[in-house]
């Protein structure tokens, strides 16, 4: 007679039937005649919870020592079971139902279960495997009555016992032993104590592990196997363990730094992940949901996972390469022809390219680039990704043909942008988040010719401001500079190409007149840098909120000090202008190459001289040079003939003023040398060259009478100027940057 049984399903159905082949060890399936359909059918044990059998079938009758253990499946029933010492199963294991009467022998598959624990409270194991003895449970006692009189550690004591209920073991109302029980039931604690502990703790509370590790009375180690023992996990030392890069890629390194498990093994659909809490349900519930994958937990110290981590994921290098040559394979096969309608080739892997796509994001961002740029070659040719690093494009990667329109669809999906427009630029942001920190790219999409589509993300990553000490500015230029800020009302400019660093000074000049009793507006698109004590805010043209609507907004906002991310027309210009004139300190930046140029431009593009003069305070031009890499860069042997060169140099362009050239004596030249740290290069970040105008009486009236660029530039260095080239010559003459870094950033 064949065996009647009921099964039921993960998804909560439950089907009635009868086997009709034996069920065995190694199986996989079950072969079931269906009561309702009389069909005759195969179950895959991956899509169920359990079955339970209305006789024990021949063949799988458990024998040997039963342990009482409670079950819950993830359809919600929760089971109180005798299971035999021999009764696991390639996919499963099998027990006994206790307090039923028909169905008694039911098999739980291992995926379908959401946690099985061992009847026999924590305390007692711990005493079964001989971590705690009586003489340590004695000692235990016998402190806690030496402190009684004082209260204090029995209350921490049975505080980290209610804390353990809910920061370590989270036992929910199922799990019904919390470990103020177990304390009791080991002996530990007494019952009284623990009700005492309700009214006693107080302050920060330490976690019950915490508390028997500093006792001595147990490891952590120790304490995690009698829980792995509890609820039936595998206890694993991840120093001895090797995980698959399937099992890697299936959860990201934020999920499991904030379950803080490690991923293992990925075998068919079951991944082995580590974890420190075993008691947790919902790290098991979590891991299902985001992988999508049956989770089976096993157990390892919290030490362990942190460190498999931090080797596993965050050192983790050369990701975009080696995902771009498990890519080579399938873009081979591909056949590209000339001028190919991109849109056709948006059938390739999405999670590829996704993948692909944020890992050279975050590869830009960990080797300090500024900007990336995404250059599709013409036809077959590959796409070429190159970053720029302190201040030069250096190649990155080179993906094949055929993933040039997945990628560039895919950077407008993220970026908000329309995917069907290729023939008009477009301009969006991609926000992304990394290790708690939020990355912000700018994105330009420009199309090319044949139909192609280049893009350039502009990395903006979430900093604090500068000390104005910090800005590299010379002792001659920062006196200077702090003097003009101390001014009530005006305006500075900050000049000079995109990527200079504009932003960066005005905000650290903002930061130095930072005060309670100054209100401070800034109107920035984007906004790079947040500071507390100001009102910041992004201008958006779509909506036509610019930066004259900003300021005219601002001006009714009784401000004191207002910043202007960019004058880039006249009536933003005219309209600081005024606001400076009218008792507000304004700042701007403005696209020039030098500080009298500013000066000129604005004159041509329609400003009053006369208010323009009135209103100035000073105007800051700056560049970026490569900096000697600090960790390699050397004394150079040839001091006197480099000064000499130095020197030479600041006296065609400084004249007959001798004040500026400093003596031979204060000079240190440093040359390149190379390192692990800069890459060989000898450089390794960038310092800011400056140009201070400041609008003394003489610049003012030399700005009314309308002069030249060239005759202004003569009356701000007879007034104290050093022109970029000098103060770069200055910085070569201190060690911080060498001759061939000045001349190429200066004419």
């Amino acid at each position: 007679m064949m065996n009647e049984l009921m099964i039921k399903l993960k998804t909560g159905d439950e089907i009635k039937g009868a086997l009709t082949r034996s069920f065995k060890y190694q199986d996989t399936e079950l072969e079931v005649l269906v009561e309702e359909s009389k069909e005759t059918l195969l179950f895959s044990l991956d899509e169920i919870c359990y079955v339970r059998f209305l006789n024990a079938p021949v063949g799988i009758v458990g024998t040997g020592k039963e342990a009482v253990e409670e079950v819950q499946t993830l359809a919600g029933e929760t089971f109180r079971v005798a299971v035999p010492g021999n009764g696991k199963f390639l996919k499963g294991f099998l027990g006994t139902l206790q307090g039923e009467e028909s169905y008694r022998t039911i098999f739980f598959t291992d995926s379908g279960i959401r946690y099985r624990q061992d009847d026999r409270h924590t305390g007692q194991i711990l005493q079964d495997q001989g971590y705690v003895s009586t003489e340590k449970v004695e000692a235990a006692l016998k402190l806690q009555e030496e402190q009684a009189h004082r209260g204090e550690e029995a209350a921490i004591l049975l505080a980290d016992a209610v804390d353990e209920g809910e920061m370590h073991v989270k036992m929910h109302e199922m799990h019904h032993a919390r470990v103020g029980d177990i304390l009791v039931e080991s002996g530990l604690v007494t019952r009284e104590q623990v009700e005492a502990a309700f009214k006693g703790q107080k302050g920060k509370k330490l976690q019950v592990g915490e508390l028997l590790i500093m006792k001595g009375l147990i490891t952590e180690e120790q304490l995690l196997s009698a829980l792995a023992t509890k609820f039936r996990l595998r206890f694993v030392d991840l120093e001895t363990v090797i995980p698959s890069d399937a099992a890697l890629n299936a959860i990201s390194e934020g999920l499991a730094t904030r379950l803080k498990v490690f991923p293992i093994s990925l075998e068919g659909r079951t991944l082995v992940v580590a974890t420190c809490a075993p008691t947790d349900l919902t790290i098991g519930d979590n891991l299902r949901f985001s992988t999508n994958f049956a989770t089976e937990l096993v157990v390892a110290p919290s030490r362990q996972i942190a460190a498999a981590i931090d080797k596993y994921y965050r050192n983790r290098v050369e990701t975009v390469d080696t995902l771009l040559n498990s890519m080579k394979g399938e873009a081979e096969t591909v056949t590209i022809e000339e001028e190919v309608d991109d849109s056709r080739l948006l059938f390739e892997p999405d999670s590829k390219i996704i993948s692909l796509v944020n890992r050279i994001l975050i590869d830009a961002y960990r080797r300090g680039a500024s900007d990336i740029h995404f250059e599709p070659g013409i036809g077959t040719e590959p796409l070429n990704i190159r970053y720029r690093v302190d201040g030069e494009c250096v190649s990155a990667h080179k993906v094949a043909a055929s993933y040039k329109g997945a990628i560039a669809v895919r950077i407008k999906i993220m970026a908000d942008l329309n995917i069907a427009e290729r023939r008009r630029p477009q301009s969006g942001k991609i926000l992304l988040r990394y290790r708690q920190q939020m990355l912000e790219y700018r994105v330009e999409i420009t199309p090319m010719v044949g139909g192609r589509e280049g893009a350039v993300l502009r990395l903006l990553a979430a900093s604090k401001p500068l000390p104005l000490g910090g800005m590299g500015l010379l002792p001659h230029n920062l006196e200077r500079f702090a003097g003009i800020l101390e001014k009530p009302h005006g305006i500075v400019l900050c000049v000079g190409p995109t990527g200079s660093g504009k932003t960066t000074t005005l905000h650290s000049a903002l930061g130095h007149i930072n005060t309670q009793e100054r209100k401070i507006w800034t109107a920035e698109d984007p906004v790079e840098i947040t500071q507390a004590g100001l009102c910041q805010v992004q201008v958006n043209a779509k909506i036509g909120f610019t930066f004259a609507e900003a300021l005219r907004s601002f001006l009714r906002a009784d401000p004191d000090v207002i910043m202007i991310g960019e004058m880039r027309d006249a009536e933003t210009s005219k309209i600081a202008i005024e606001a400076s004139l009218t008792g507000h300190l304004v700042f701007s930046t403005l696209h020039t190459n030098s500080a009298p140029e500013a000066a000129v431009r604005l004159i041509e593009m329609g400003m009053d001289p006369f208010n323009f003069s009135d209103a100035l305070l000073g105007i800051l031009a700056q560049r970026l040079a490569k900096k000697l890499c600090p960790h390699c860069r050397k004394e150079a042997r040839d001091q006197r003939q480099r000064y000499d060169e130095v020197a030479a140099s600041l006296k065609q362009i400084a004249g007959e003023r001798d004040e500026v050239i400093p003596d031979f004596k204060e000079a240190k030249f440093m040359k390149a040398v190379g390192c692990d740290e800069c890459g060989g290069t000898g450089y390794k970040g960038r310092i800011a060259l400056h140009e201070l105008m400041v609008g003394t009486e003489t610049v003012k009236t030399a700005i009314r009478r309308g002069v030249g660029m060239d005759e202004l530039r003569a009356i701000a260095m007879d007034e104290g100027m050093w022109t970029l080239k000098m103060d770069g010559l200055m910085k070569v003459l201190r060690g911080d940057t060498d001759l061939e870094q000045i001349l190429k950033v200066c004419m």
